[in-house]
């Protein structure tokens, strides 16, 4: 057996453990071992007296009764016991656990692990510790339906004490003495088995620096590829066309956008793959940047591919991007999931025969069936709502064409090296001119008619309205606005004066590009919509916003909604509509109205709520880590990203003796993702 095999090879692992395992993201006896607890109970016994109302501990005390069993409900089961503990009589309470009655025998000794309640002078008991080790800590782990705690501990047991002697470093052996780190071995042990709480201090701190290392080294050997001259695509691009493509746009480039301009088009001149992130804040002009350079792609011969996350989205950049590019006989085509199968058949055609230059889509495009005769360069815009595979694979549609992520949510630079450290950024920080600041305005929910009798004089001059609510119909579990609700109460208020319309992501995709249509021409003033609206949305008419409940959104989530105004020269306006409760919910509110800056928004994000909310979602394009936090360990990943680095640049072939640990680990780590 080898740590590389399938958990299946370990004793008492049948195929339903092995599924059980597998959701946990465990599927060798390698996973296993480094899947680490998130927390400890502390098995140190302590005085009652030092205790708090409410806090957890061991307890150990003497049976001084017969334990009671008594049921208060349908399949609920109560266990009572009298313990004397420090010479003071405790109840010890147990629910649902009618199995533990025999582990209570009058005269004798237990231990049990509970929560005090100093008032009662009661335990409310979790569990009974029948061995007590001579660990101060007992691991706790998240599991699911197929397998308990108790088994994984025993699987995890069985695995170290058959393989843990077999666990080689990844880590070379001077930077661990450099750092103060522990072995392979002796971390999975003490994160495992920790004796003390020295011992689990010292394991979590090492697990943390390895993780951190582990995933700097498999970016640094993402970005060394992408440096390998084979790995790339020249795209020859002419450039007297593009000038005129650019001349012939309704507007001027800012000094920001042609300045990446510029950074874009040499790479793709260049045999180096490109792998490039393209950040700006909302309506900075990005899609304009991808426009050229899907263009430039064109002129070299190469056709060009538009991913994004919404079909709504897709259909706005299809009707932008036809417009713009009418004057150079370019053939774009749309390709969506709602498409009927003989329009869809024709537009593949199109698109394998070469007569479509750009194809703008969905995650339609890296289906089955879609092939491209010359994919040169890819664009993905909002690039954190695809997963790494989706993006994978549109990459494989052509010979590995160039890549142009885009996004408009911008990451603070404490997490650029973790987000997209394989990546070369360029940033437009610059507004096109005329754009005026959006004016932010916080009003509580009992002033929300104020806000409607403003909005309503913007309306009277021609402007259009979002109307934004957290959900799409009625809950009983919270207290909040929502689509359905509001649109009602709204169609009432405005009657004949304004047509009201709703959208949100469970209608059909004809039904949302219907509406969405309809507010775009004008024939809808008021458009009531979930933040399916909260990506790419451009109506340059629509000045005003009303977003309900905004407490309950992340400053990134906000700043997106607030960027579907203001696209014209007219001032625009977002009301904030909201009765926080809490302090981080008031700062949020309070800094939405102090700035427009995006970069300032995501900076201030990042202090309030952690790494989680900069996208709102777990496809953000931030790696989730088992155990390190790259806000509150930012140190900690800013040395594993530093010793990285100059591994690579010393050893680039990472074939010096004490690289060979890593060298292994990335190795099978490519064969798995080539399995995968």
């Amino acid at each position: 057996m080898v740590l590389d095999d399938s958990v299946s090879r370990l004793a008492g692992v049948g195929p339903k453990t092995v599924t059980a395992l597998a959701e946990l993201g465990i599927q060798t006896i390698r996973d296993l071992l480094f899947y680490f607890p998130f927390r400890y109970d502390d098995l140190k016994a302590r005085p009652l007296a030092e205790l708090q109302d409410q806090e957890k501990a061991l307890f150990k005390g003497v049976v001084i009764s017969e334990p009671i069993l008594s049921r208060f409900g349908p399949h609920k089961v109560r266990l009572n016991v009298r313990l004397l503990i420090d010479q003071v009589a405790v109840i010890a309470t147990f629910f649902n656990q009618p199995w533990l009655k025999d582990k209570f025998v009058p005269d004798e000794e237990v231990a049990i692990y509970g929560k005090w309640n100093e008032p009662q002078k009661r335990v409310v008991g979790m569990k009974v510790i029948t061995q007590q080790t001579q660990n101060e800590l007992d691991p706790i782990y998240s599991v699911n339906k197929g397998i308990r705690q108790k088994k994984l501990i025993s699987l995890i047991q069985s695995a170290f004490k058959q393989e843990g002697q077999n666990l080689t470093d990844v880590i070379p052996e001077s930077v661990r003495d450099h750092y103060r780190l522990l072995t392979d071995f002796e971390l999975v042990r003490q994160m495992h088995f920790p004796q003390n709480q020295l011992e689990s201090t010292a394991a979590r701190r090492a697990a943390i620096f390895r993780e951190f290392f582990l995933f700097e080294a498999q970016i640094a050997q993402l970005r060394q590829q992408d440096q390998d001259p084979d790995q790339g695509l020249v795209l020859p691009y002419q450039l007297t066309p593009l000038r005129q493509f650019i001349a012939s746009l309704p507007f001027r480039l800012t000094a920001a956008q042609k300045r990446v301009v510029n950074e874009i088009c040499l790479d793709l001149k260049s045999p180096r793959h490109m792998n490039r992130l393209l950040q700006g804040d909302v309506g900075s002009g990005k899609t304009v940047v991808a426009a050229i350079a899907m263009f430039a792609a064109v002129t070299a011969g190469f056709q060009a591919a538009l991913m994004v996350p919404t079909e709504i989205l897709a259909e706005q950049h299809f009707q932008k991007l036809t417009h713009l590019f009418a004057p150079m006989q370019v053939k774009v085509t749309l390709l969506t999931g709602s498409l009927k199968a003989a329009d869809r058949e024709q537009r593949l055609q199109a698109i394998s025969s070469g007569r479509s230059n750009i194809v703008i889509g969905t995650h339609a495009l890296i289906q089955t069936g879609v092939d491209f005769k010359a994919l040169g360069f890819v664009v993905i815009d909002e690039q954190h709502r695809f997963g790494v595979n989706q993006r994978r694979a549109l990459r494989e549609k052509g010979q590995n064409p160039d890549v142009l992520a885009m996004t408009a949510t911008p990451i603070p630079r404490t997490l650029a090296i973790t987000t997209y450290g394989e990546m070369d950024i360029s940033t437009i920080d610059e507004l096109p001119a005329g754009r005026r600041p959006i004016k932010t305005v916080w009003v509580k929910t009992n002033e929300a008619n104020q806000a409607l009798a403003l909005t309503e004089q913007q309306l009277a001059q021609g402007d259009q309205a979002f109307v934004i609510a957290p959900l799409i119909s009625d809950s009983d579990q919270v207290n909040l606005k929502n689509a359905e609700d509001l649109y009602q109460r709204l169609a009432k208020y405005f009657g004949t004066r304004y047509q009201v319309a709703l959208l949100h992501g469970q209608m059909t995709p004809l039904e949302k590009e219907t509406t969405m249509a309809a507010f775009s021409q004008g024939k809808v003033q008021v458009l009531v919509a979930t933040t399916v609206v909260e990506v790419g949305v451009d109506v340059p008419n629509a000045n005003v916003m009303l977003i309900f409940n905004a407490d309950r959104f992340g400053l990134a989530t906000l700043h997106q909604l607030r960027g579907r105004v203001g696209r014209g020269q007219r001032q625009a306006f977002c009301y904030l509509i909201a009765d926080p409760t809490n302090e981080v919910a008031i700062k949020r509110m309070e800094i939405m109205t102090a700035t427009n800056d995006g970069f300032v928004l995501a900076e201030a994000d990042l202090k309030l709520r952690g790494q989680g909310d900069i996208f709102g979602d777990k496809q953000s394009g931030l790696p989730e880590f088992q155990l390190g936090d790259p806000i509150t360990n930012n140190n900690t990943l800013l040395a594993a990203h530093q010793v990285v680095q100059t591994m690579f640049e010393t050893d680039p072939a990472l074939s010096s003796a004490e690289n060979q640990g890593l060298a292994q680990y990335l190795r099978a780590q490519q064969a798995a993702d080539q399995f995968d």
